[in-house]
Order: C-alpha cells, then sequence, then structure tokens
C-alpha cells in the first residue's frame, strides 16, 4: 500500500507504508541501525557529557578566564559522574520488574550523587556559580538530545501504524 505525504506544501512524495511488513524489511529495523542496550545508551550519554563538560569549560575559559572555566569543569563533572553512577548501576535482567528497578536504583544514585557533589563543590571551592550551572545543565541537553532521538523513530511508528 502507498500514500501521499506532502513535501513543503507544494508537491507530493510517495512513500511506501511499513506497518505490515516484518521486522527484518522494515526501515531503521535492520543491520544499518543496530540496537544498542540500555548499557551501552547510558555510557553513550556519559561519553557525550564528558564532551560538552570539555566544550563548556574551555569556552567558560576563553570569554570568562581560569576561574570561569574551573567552575564549569566542575558543573560539568558533577552532572558526568552522576550519568556515570547510574550507567553503572544498569545491568541486563530477564524481567521488566527487574530492570525497572535497576533504573530507579540508578536515578536514585544519580541524584545522590548531584546532590552530594553539589554540596562539596561549593564548601570546598570558591566556584562561579553561573558557569557551573550552565555547564551542570549542558550535561541534561546531551540527556535530553538522546531521549528525543530514541522517542521520535517510535512516535513516528505509532503515528504511521494508526494512520
Amino acid at each position: 500500500m502507498r500514500t501521499c505525504l506532502p513535501t513543503a506544501f507544494r508537491s507530493c512524495k510517495t512513500v511506501a507504508l511499513t506497518a505490515n511488513l516484518p521486522d527484518a524489511q522494515r526501515p531503521g529495523l535492520t543491520a544499518q541501525r543496530p540496537s544498542l542496550t540500555a548499557r551501552q545508551l547510558a555510557f553513550g550519554v556519559v561519553l557525550g557529557q564528558a564532551a560538552v563538560t570539555v566544550l563548556a569549560a574551555l569556552g567558560c575559559w576563553a570569554l570568562g578566564g581560569s576561574h570561569a572555566g574551573f567552575s564549569a569543569a566542575l558543573g560539568g563533572a558533577i552532572g558526568t559522574v552522576a550519568s556515570l553512577g547510574m550507567a553503572l548501576l544498569i545491568k541486563p535482567a530477564a524481567s521488566a520488574v527487574r530492570i525497572l528497578g535497576s533504573v530507579f536504583a540508578g536515578e536514585l544514585v544519580k541524584v545522590i550523587l548531584a546532590v552530594v557533589s553539589f554540596v562539596l563543590v561549593f564548601k570546598l571551592a570558591a566556584v562561579s556559580p553561573g558557569p557551573m550551572f550552565a555547564a551542570y545543565m549542558g550535561t541534561f541537553v546531551v540527556y535530553w538530545i538522546v531521549l528525543a532521538r530514541m522517542a521520535l523513530p517510535a512516535l513516528a511508528a505509532s503515528r504511521r501504524a494508526g494512520a
């Protein structure tokens, strides 16, 4: 079955509906996009957050000096270390209950690590809060991008199946 989808409101592009195809023939479900385990995905997020931390620290250092760069490095490190704590707790499991328990335990550790890290940084280091929180929020952007990239194909597939 074929349907017509508007492109740029002027022309029409014909695409094949894949709702009734076997998984091996569906785009995005073949070898061109290998599936990642939750643990691999979590470590990928940590790696992305570490890269954002370095970029934020370098940017703040260039714009505001060494103190701003150091503050940004600490803020990004807080977000990255908290995510690393979560990634280390994600374990493959046979049941959904165990997987969910692993994710909840990881989130709890993530929050505890972030809170303890912020307390330690504010007590032990003279930081500039602006660059520190900006870099910390930058680590969240990485997390949101990964979630969006995971969710958008699923949303598109559900819309195609419902249409």
